[in-house]
């Protein structure tokens, strides 16, 4: 009887009905798409079998307290021997450098490999789909190559058939047999599609101080996370005293692998979901003054239940079944907005989020979205309900009793639920606008270079690691790269292999003197390896400090030479000159290098980190980077339009490099993808938040204009003027916002702490932006009152009196 009643009571007010289901909708929608992202993302456990027990292993830095993901293949080998924790443990190199050249059947193209150790695929428990695992022959060092393929990459290259098992395809000059295909939904690392022997490309690193792959695990049944942490600190202690050079300093870190992958979004996307809990907050907080305002209407219908024998529980309940049925009807509409706005988020989040193309509505959305539904209803429609049920009968009864409830405790619940509403949207407001400052901030700093009308073509050299494979890659790049400068529209162009805002390569270097090899320490100044053409500073527009720029005379016959920034000339030569010393690194060799230039800083790790020491080398010089160089050609027009000729023209010297295009533009805008998308956010949701409070102001004050219009009508027959009439509304409605803007700001400074990690060259208590806050809430405010107190000062005091 409860839900029939309150299924008719809602149809005889559609107007009420239908705002009430869109404020509520528009709420529930957004937590649960927002929801729907934390969950695939944060929440399911990995779709591995026991994945608690996988685990990741990271070198920890004891002096900076700092963990790093790659660690050495020296240390890993002891790792793995000393320690009794784990089932198996292997490394990865993950893309080599990025997607790698694969040529399939003569076809060349970019596809994710993986360089995986003997012990990989027992951490995963997977088996192939079809096809084996590697064999011991095929992961020693001077096995002819096999590779294992996924489910995704066989149905795209092989159209699923089984006679792929045993084709060829060929990979940096390296020719490599398909043994199997991995189940589907199996990608790891990332989206990885070939997987190959960790030996068959390149040798394992011997050099405890290089740092080049990445080290997971399976702990053994019954083991936990702290016994194992236990048991590899104590093996860091030991590595530690026995390779002081290499070791110092260093320990290990173990952690969930689930934990590890959303280290870098967790924070994001509770941020989010905390924002849009607000904004259903707020969405409550406007149905509940929608329902007290209604409530008006229904003080009679109340007292008549009252007078023939209910009880309050019982009115309360059918109040509550009437909340609930709203919020249900609410939930299911907010769940069509739901699924459409989670395909939102996931097309506006960054491309590193994992698992975010898994995200789908499933049991635990559509469990989320009915509590939420459910909890919404209590929220909204418990304190009309108590206040509606506390009728007095005798005023209610009579002839003007529908005011009855509208005074005393029913006006200040109103009052406070706007109070609550501003504060909550101040909250949101405050945090949107540190975040957009931050941004601007962001999009306005000096890079060191200009990326305009740069193409990048990400270009491959099917090059393996024996010297003559080397030498052809750097006669092709020669070769292309002069072609192409004698392009129309191409006003230069070289090849790098980081352009700005990536980086490949980092270590030591020692200026003068090399230390014995022994010697090494991981504790040496760090800089960021970048190996270019000649031509590169010109095209990037990086200017020439001191020296010259690096030229097509340093060959790997001419004595070594490298160009340094401005950054490392600063922290090795404080107030000396840089030019004629002699650097060393560890990238291919030790080889020493003459410095012959200094250049501007480039902000090579993205515009939020300060410009790194960077050391500029020529890839003549240093072939083993030579075959993945990726041109960058500065145009004199829109640079998108010059790529099909220079696919063309790439082509022509070599139809086995495969070649995608983009410009230094888009690179340096997915630079800022991340902050971009909780800022865009953020804002989306602060101003549905801010325009639901002011949507409550409103209500608000025109239901006080209503039931004040005899009042009114009464000060203006005693010579108010329509100035007094439009004050006295202004102040209440401003003293509201004054009230929700103490609150909100004190709230806003509290919360905007969990904000600092996210806020580049701006501070949590920035007092700009608290000021346009406070400026913008009171100005929406004060629009959002000034319609009904427009209204009350047109009040005829006559018509007013005559009703009274």
């Amino acid at each position: 009887m409860d839900l029939t009643y309150a299924v008719r009571s809602l149809l005889k007010n559609p107007g009420f009905t239908l705002l009430a289901i869109l404020v509520m909708a528009l709420g529930i929608g957004a937590n649960t798409a927002v929801f729907s992202v934390v969950n695939t993302v944060v929440l399911k456990p990995l779709a591995y079998r026991d994945p608690d027990r996988i685990v990741t292993i990271r070198n920890f830095w004891k002096k900076t307290g700092a963990a790093s993901n790659n660690v050495s293949g020296p240390d890993f080998r002891d790792w793995h021997d000393q320690s009794a924790s784990f089932e198996a443990m292997a490394y990865y190199t993950y893309g080599t450098s990025g997607p790698a050249p694969v040529i399939v059947d003569g076809a060349s193209e970019y596809a994710d490999l993986t360089l995986v150790s003997p012990e990989f695929f027992r951490i995963f428990e997977v088996q192939p789909l079809a096809g084996r695992f590697f064999n011991a022959e095929e992961q020693k060092p001077s096995s002819s190559g096999a590779a294992l393929i996924s489910a995704g990459f066989w149905q795209r290259r092989f159209g699923g058939k089984t006679d792929a098992i045993g084709k060829n395809l060929r990979s940096f000059d390296k020719t490599l047999t398909i043994v199997g295909v991995l189940p589907e939904g199996f990608q790891f690392p990332e989206k990885t599609e070939i997987w190959v022997p960790s030996n068959a490309i390149y040798p394992e690193n011997t050099h405890r101080s290089a740092h080049n792959y990445r080290a997971i695990g399976r702990l053994k049944p019954g083991v936990s996370v702290a016994q194992a942490q236990a048991e590899m600190s104590a093996i860091a202690s030991r590595l530690e005293q026995q390779y002081p050079p290499s070791n110092t300093s260093k320990g290990i870190v173990i952690e969930r692998m689930s934990d590890t992958l959303v280290s870098n979004v967790r924070l994001t996307l509770y941020l989010l979901l905390g924002a849009v809990g607000m904004v259903l907050l707020i969405a409550c907080a406007n149905v509940a003054n929608l329902l007290l305002a209604k409530s008006t209407a229904r003080v009679r219908e109340i007292a008549i239940r009252a007078a023939v024998g209910a009880s309050r529980a019982r009115i309360v309940r059918q109040l509550i079944v009437e909340s609930v049925v709203l919020a249900l009807v609410a939930g299911a509409a907010g769940l069509v907005l739901a699924i459409w706005g989670a395909d939102a988020l996931v097309a506006l989040a960054p491309a590193n989020v994992p698992r975010l193309a898994e995200t789908r509505t499933d049991g635990w959305v559509l469990a989320f979205t009915f509590g939420a539904a459910l909890i919404s209803s209590l929220l909204f429609g418990l304190a009309p309900a108590l206040q509606l049920s506390k009728v007095d009968l005798n005023d209610a009864l009579k002839q003007g009793g529908t005011r009855g409830s509208t005074g005393g405790a029913a006006g200040r619940i109103r009052s406070a639920l706007v109070i609550a509403e501003i504060a909550l949207s101040v909250v949101l407001l405050a945090g949107a606008g540190l975040l957009i400052r931050s941004f601007e901030a962001l999009l306005d700093v000096d890079n060191g270079f200009h990326p305009e009308r740069v193409l990048i073509a990400r270009t491959s050299f099917p090059a393996s690691s024996d010297e003559k494979s080397r030498a052809r890659a750097v006669r092709f790049f020669d070769d292309l790269i002069a072609d192409v400068r004698t392009l129309p529209g191409v006003s230069a162009a070289a090849s790098t292999e980081g352009p700005p805002g990536t980086s490949m390569h980092d270590g030591g270097y020692w200026i003068d003197r090399l230390p014995p090899l022994e010697e090494l320490s991981v504790t040496a100044p760090q800089a960021v390896f970048v190996v270019g053409a000649p031509g590169m500073f010109e095209t990037l527009q990086v200017p020439v400090k001191m020296g010259r720029d690096l030229s097509t005379a340093d060959t790997a016959e001419t004595p070594f030479v490298a160009v340094i920034n401005e950054a490392l000339a600063k922290r090795a030569f404080p107030g000396a000159n840089p030019m004629g010393h002699v650097i060393f690194c560890g990238l291919d060799s030790f080889t020493g290098m003459r410095i012959v230039g200094v250049v501007g800083d480039v902000r090579q790790l993205g515009p939020s980190r300060p410009p790194p020491p960077v050391l500029y080398m020529p890839y003549a010089q240093h072939p083993m980077l030579a075959p993945m160089q990726q041109l960058v050609v500065r145009t004199t027009a829109e640079p998108l339009a010059l790529s099909e000729t220079l696919r063309r023209k790439i082509r022509e010297h070599s139809p086995e490099v495969p070649v995608t295009f983009t410009t230094l533009e888009t690179a340096v805008s997915e630079n800022v993808a991340a902050p971009r998308f909780r800022t865009l956010l953020l804002g989306i949701f602060a101003a549905l938040a801010v325009s639901l409070a002011m949507a409550g102001v409103y209500g608000v004050m025109a239901y006080v204009v209503s039931q004040r219009t005899n009042e009114i009508g009464l000060r203006m027959a005693l010579g108010a003027s329509t100035g007094d009439v439009l004050s006295l509304v202004l102040r209440q409605a401003m003293a509201l916002a004054g009230i929700g803007l103490v609150l909100g700001l004190a709230g806003a400074a509290a919360a905007s702490r969990l904000l600092t990690s996210m806020l580049f060259e701006v501070k949590p208590g920035d007092p700009a932006t608290y000021a346009t806050v406070v400026v913008l809430i009171g100005a929406i405010a004060l629009a959002a009152s000034y319609i009904p107190a427009r209204r009350a000062a047109r009040v005829d005091p006559l018509l007013a009196l005559r009703q009274e």
